[in-house]
């Protein structure tokens, strides 16, 4: 009985653990310090939360910031020039899916662009878990076109930034 009672125990301190610590690892992804800036145009990413993408490289605890998915694919098809290390050494790249502001892979989500809505810095690619929801705000916004992450070129990105650096 008492054996029992202890491995009851041990079970549920490990379940708050593990509990813990995915709380804590999708908490420290979404906190941005106030003062951190895009790492493509300059602007505080802390402003604009629903916007936030991120990208994480694989050798180290470095993480960018950027105040929409325009910036973040700016910077993920050249690195080097915002100062950042070669893409073969990224991760992973985060953005937040646009309803339910979730944050998820940027290869697995879809993207509306060409629609009336902007983000922080104009037109924006509009991040969403699925296609059957990229495809209803699509016809919602009046969208140009729905793409998967593998679609985006940086010709289309240039395009959406025509007149909008900051730095």
């Amino acid at each position: 009985m008492k054996t029992s009672r202890i491995l009851l125990l041990l079970i549920c301190i490990q379940m708050v653990a593990f509990t813990s610590l995915g709380l804590a690892e999708n908490t420290a992804a979404d906190e941005v310090p106030s003062q951190t800036r895009c790492s493509v145009c300059g602007m505080f990413v802390a402003k604009y939360p629903n916007w936030l993408a991120q990208i994480h490289y694989e050798d180290s605890e470095q993480t960018k910031f950027f105040d929409g998915v325009k910036d973040m694919m700016v910077f993920y098809f050249n690195p080097q020039l915002y100062g950042g290390a070669s893409r073969d050494a990224i991760r992973e790249l985060f953005v937040k899916d646009y309803y339910s502001l979730n944050r998820m892979s940027a290869k697995e989500a879809f993207y509306v662009i060409g629609s009336d809505v902007y983000g922080p810095m104009g037109h924006e690619l509009i991040p969403f878990a699925t296609k059957a929801a990229a495809e209803s705000f699509s016809k919602d916004h009046h969208g140009r076109e729905v793409l998967a992450f593998d679609e985006i070129t940086p010709e289309l990105i240039e395009s959406l930034r025509e007149g909008q650096r900051m730095r």
